[in-house]
């Protein structure tokens, strides 16, 4: 019989969130409320919710509605069938951009494996919004891996996003139980042809990746995937604690100590990666531009491909 898994205990204090006032973010949130917009920092319970909205009134916009088509087990976003695509949702996120005079934006959406191109054109309309409505607005995607299709990133490319960005999550071994329905490979074969494409038709894109740490893998397996986004043509790279939405989603197995993210960091500049955000409370979009700006300043100095 199968022994429990030993609980880390309670939540170290470098974990601890300061909350601001409840007033602080009701501006951002009647705005969303009024746009029919869904963000993925409520979806996702982030723990940066307060300090985005509240101080840098900011938010991740998520696309397609809130019902995901895949099964994630550390996600907390609904699963299920999804609803029809709102042909209209592209402008209303740009006019939110608008209100909140953003000067970046950060853009994901559910995963619509039910959908031809699984939602690329939603991405691509979104994207030449904002372009329309917010001249020189900074634009990243958070986007899926679109089942591994290349015409269906080229789409999204197409529209000229300044940051491409696709989560691997995790290192492979973990897969089965962490991204059930996601292929480790097929998401790094997405990243390099993000590089290339870069490399081939615009050099001031930037491809982004993140993974989530405290779910059983040790640092050996994450430098390894670093190396793997490295010769993939990574150039951002964002590693997080893991923290369980609810008691029914994955269990955590242990919090990841601010020396080990620091290794991370450490390591991965030495790798070449332009920008490393390594943190306990750092997500994949959390301080998005401020990461885009690092990378533009250090692409001078690092290559954008992996050394030979």
């Amino acid at each position: 019989m199968a022994r429990p898994p030993v609980l880390p205990g309670p939540r170290p204090d470098w974990l601890r969130i300061k909350v601001p006032a409840a007033g602080v973010t009701a501006e951002v949130e009647r705005l969303m409320r009024s746009k029919h917009l869904v963000t993925v920092c409520e979806e996702a319970r982030c723990p940066n919710q307060h300090e985005c909205w509240g101080i840098h009134r900011t938010a991740t916009f998520m696309l397609l509605g809130d019902v995901c088509t895949r099964h994630c087990g550390f996600c907390n976003v609904g699963k299920g069938r999804p609803g029809d695509v709102d042909p209209g949702e592209p402008q209303r996120v740009a006019e939110a951009v608008a209100t909140l005079g953003l000067s970046f934006a950060v853009v994901t959406s559910v995963n619509r494996d039910d959908l031809p191109e699984g939602g690329a054109g939603q991405f691509a309309q979104t994207i030449r919004w904002i372009r329309t409505l917010n001249p020189g607005c900074g634009v990243e995607v958070l986007v899926p891996d679109f089942q591994g299709s290349a015409s269906a990133l080229a789409t999204v490319l197409e529209a000229q996003p300044d940051v491409l960005n696709h989560n691997v999550e995790t290192v492979p071994r973990l897969y089965p139980r962490v991204r059930p329905d996601a292929d480790y490979t097929q998401s790094l074969d997405l990243l390099a042809q993000a590089a290339a494409w870069a490399g081939e038709r615009a050099p001031g894109l930037r491809v982004k990746s993140g993974i989530m740490v405290g779910l059983g893998e040790d640092p050996d397996e994450v430098l390894t995937l670093m190396k793997d986004w490295r010769k993939a043509g990574v150039q951002i790279a964002t590693l997080g604690q893991y923290l369980p939405p609810s008691p029914l989603h994955l269990p955590l197995q242990r919090f990841v100590d601010p020396e080990e993210f620091e290794l991370y960091r450490r390591k991965g500049e030495e790798m070449g990666f332009a920008v490393v955000q390594s943190g306990p409370l750092v997500r994949s979009s959390y301080h998005a531009k401020e990461s885009h700006l690092g990378s533009i300043r250090e692409t001078g100095l690092r290559p954008t491909l992996p050394r030979s």
